[in-house]
This record gives structure tokens, C-alpha cells and sequence, in this order.
């Protein structure tokens, strides 16, 4: 394996998450829309179908140390919400860690403030305000 990417799923709000993101975490940012599928590429299965050809068909971000896929469902009857998981930032500068924490806390349930653990300078968790969990860690140290 050469890669594992987490892929965010969303309904409707894809663009704008990934651009937060991107704002947040830097660096460069690809994204298609279902308009932006050429004609006569294939019709989606029975029960994808979308009059929102505005939703983002596929996002990619690379950042320095990771990347992040996502797109919308085709639909909100096909939209889920994120559980059971969590995007976990990890950085080497403390201060960078708490930076990036509290541009994610923006309209964000905070499920643990930023704060010294015995694993790492900082850490903390939350939930943004487009339903993405997130751990953001400033200088592990060994456990």
C-alpha cells in the first residue's frame, strides 16, 4: 500500500468544507463537479441520480504530510452522517497544533479542548461545523 487517504462524504456542503480546509491546512486543492462530467460519460446507477449537478463529484486536497478526498452524495436522500471515525492531524510544533485546532473550532462541537495529555504537548478533539471529527496533536511524545 502506498497511500490511505480518508474520503469525507457530505450533502451539499463539500466545497465549502474542502476549501476551509484548505484555508486551515494549506496546500492545493483539485475539485469536479457533477457538471463537469462530459457528456455522455455514463449515467449514475437508479437512485444517484442528482438535479444539483453543483455538488462537488470529487475533491482532492494535498497538504504538506497528507491528503484528503471527499465529495457529496448525489443527493441528501443518499447522505449519511460521519461517525465512527476521526481525521487525526499530528505536528511536530505545538503552537502550530493549537493554530489549526482553533480554525477547526470555528462553529465546531468541542468534544476536548486543546490541552497538555500525557502523549503530546496538545491535543484535542472536535466536531466541525460541516460534521467532521477531528484530533489534532502537537509533539507526541513517547507513551
Amino acid at each position: 500500500m502506498n497511500a490511505c487517504i480518508p474520503y469525507l462524504y457530505f450533502d451539499g456542503q463539500a466545497a465549502d468544507a474542502m476549501h476551509t480546509y484548505q484555508q486551515i491546512v494549506g496546500g492545493e486543492l483539485e475539485l469536479r463537479r457533477y457538471s463537469d462530467a462530459p457528456a455522455g460519460a455514463g449515467s449514475p446507477p437508479p437512485g444517484c441520480e442528482t438535479s444539483d449537478t453543483s455538488r462537488v463529484m470529487h475533491a482532492l486536497l494535498r497538504f504538506d504530510g497528507g491528503m484528503l478526498m471527499a465529495s457529496d452524495a448525489p443527493n441528501s436522500r443518499m447522505a449519511e452522517r460521519m461517525g465512527g471515525m476521526s481525521i487525526s492531524l499530528s505536528y511536530t510544533d505545538t503552537a502550530k497544533a493549537r493554530k489549526v485546532f482553533e480554525a477547526l473550532s470555528v462553529g465546531a462541537t468541542v468534544r476536548m479542548p486543546f490541552g497538555k495529555t500525557f502523549w503530546s504537548d496538545g491535543f484535542g478533539m472536535l466536531v466541525d461545523r460541516f460534521g467532521t471529527p477531528w484530533m489534532v496533536s502537537g509533539n507526541l511524545q513517547p507513551v
